[in-house]
């Protein structure tokens, strides 16, 4: 673009700009890039601020003028009317993408009751009548599934799920010896992760779980008081006396670290003392949900239980940098996802991996998105003794790219969110398409700090962020 002459009205385009120490940053949307700002550079989108200008309004000397040209060279700046650069593209959809993980939902059976859980509550979509627990015929068949259609992806994801997904022990052994004899074969390489809230955790279960470098992630809500107020048996009794012997004995074996995974709801809202006190039992890191659950449920945060959330999430993100700056790894989670994304410059045009590279399986067979929509019936995708339909799949793919989501269209965080939980949307809205709009404001807040910490980062200790480089994690699925 010529910025130096003409009638062209020039404008600043889709981006953040934040603080990061005394240096300036911007986050340009949709390429995720981060551009660091200098004095000039800032005076010059000042003057943008306020709408689009003609060059000679812009720049008054040829310092500026440098500085539009090289934001001009980002796509920090453009000719007014231009169009919005999309997403990934917004192509017709030929073929979807390999399947490199499945989601086995290998029982719906779970020896807790917890309040909030999606299987059991009213925010569940899944069929009524499916069968409690996987065989390990359809476990196996499974597997072939994803074999058969990974492609050409040479590294594929096995999950374990549930339920609790050590009810149906006996059928993970087999289907892990069983991938990885498949696998070997074909000339691929196989990993595998499981959830579990703990209560089955024998030694001996522990130990294999050891010596086979499964990747386990473990539901717990913190200490006593808040772990046994939602998180308990059927009988009401709670459930904490009986796991934190367990999760003790479970991580002193373990090989690769270990996760927590916090639901967040009304009834125990304290970040920090959950967090301190889940790291102290051992766990590596720890990250937190929020429930997700219709707005009328007793244990829903609601918007006041949102700013609450993000006041906590700042305070703690305040802790990660600090400790950042001296070389260490503070355990959040949350935090550690979004700086990734941010460092590899991760551009989504979907908001996870549901239906794209990722899959979930019933206990009967029945493939659906994700875990939370296999079994769903409309939602279902196929069967992993026929196959998955790869029409219905692409069509899923081109509703929900980003650049079909008009709500979405002017949101300068859209690159990251790509417009949130299919799940959510459908419990919130009854259409999985729908943008979590409700999420909107949070999601950005939470962005923008997200952003000024990776900033903060930068500053002080940039070595640190090398961590995330290539690092990227599949996202876990949560109960």
């Amino acid at each position: 673009m010529n910025v130096s002459q003409g009638p062209t009205l020039v404008e600043a385009t889709q981006m953040h700009r934040f603080r990061g120490g005394d240096r300036r940053f911007a986050f340009l949307v949709p390429s995720s890039m981060i551009f660091e700002l200098d004095r000039t550079s800032e005076r010059v989108l000042d003057r943008l601020a306020d709408g689009p200008r003609a060059p000679g309004e812009i720049v008054g000397n040829d310092a500026e003028q440098d500085a539009l040209r090289e934001l001009a060279s980002v796509g920090a700046v453009a000719r007014q009317g231009a169009p919005l650069i999309p997403i990934g593209g917004l192509q017709e959809v030929d073929g979807p993408p390999p399947v490199r993980t499945v989601v086995l939902n290998i029982t719906n059976s779970c020896n807790l009751a917890c309040r909030y859980c999606y299987e059991y509550g009213d925010d569940r979509i899944a069929e009524a009548e499916v069968p409690m627990a996987m065989t390990e015929e359809v476990a196996r068949q499974s597997v072939d599934r994803l074999l058969a259609d990974s492609g050409e992806a040479k590294d594929l994801q096995v999950t374990f799920f549930g339920g609790e997904t050590l009810l149906n022990w006996r059928v993970i052994r087999p289907t892990v010896e069983y991938a990885r004899e498949q696998v070997e074969r074909v000339g691929k390489r196989v990993d595998f992760s499981l959830t579990t809230n703990a209560t089955l955790l024998t030694r001996e279960i522990s130990k294999w779980l050891a010596d086979n470098e499964i990747g386990v992630t473990i539901s717990v809500d913190g200490p006593r008081e808040f772990q046994d107020s939602m998180r308990v048996y059927g009988n009401g009794m709670g459930s904490y006396d009986v796991i934190a012997p367990r999760i003790r004995q479970f991580l002193e074996v373990q090989k690769r670290p270990v996760g927590a995974r916090v639901t967040v709801t009304s009834k125990n809202l304290d970040v920090p003392r959950i967090f301190e006190h889940l790291i102290g039992l051992g766990f590596y890191e720890v990250g937190f949900a929020p429930v997700t659950s219709s707005p009328d449920q007793d244990y829903a945060l609601g918007e006041d239980g949102f700013d609450d959330l993000l006041d906590q999430f700042r305070d703690l993100a305040d802790d990660y940098v600090e400790a950042a700056a001296d070389g260490r790894y503070l355990g959040f989670s949350n935090l550690s996802d979004l700086l990734g994304e941010i460092h590899e410059g991760v551009s989504k045009a979907y908001p996870c991996g549901a239906g794209l590279g990722l899959v979930g399986v019933a206990p009967g067979g029945e493939v659906g998105l994700c875990h939370r929509f296999a079994g769903s019936g409309d939602h279902d995708l196929g069967h992993v003794a026929t196959g998955i339909d790869d029409a219905k799949r692409a069509e899923h793919l081109e509703k929900a790219h980003i650049d079909a989501r008009t709500d979405c269209s002017q949101c300068w965080v859209r690159s990251l969110c790509s417009g949130g939980c299919y799940h959510e949307a459908q419990v919130r809205y009854g259409d999985r398409f729908k943008p979590n709009l409700h999420y909107c404001d949070w999601i950005r807040d939470w962005t923008a700090l997200g952003l000024s910490a990776y900033g903060r980062i930068l500053d002080r200790n940039p070595q640190f962020l090398t961590r995330f480089e290539g690092m990227l994690r599949a996202a876990q699925p949560t109960p």
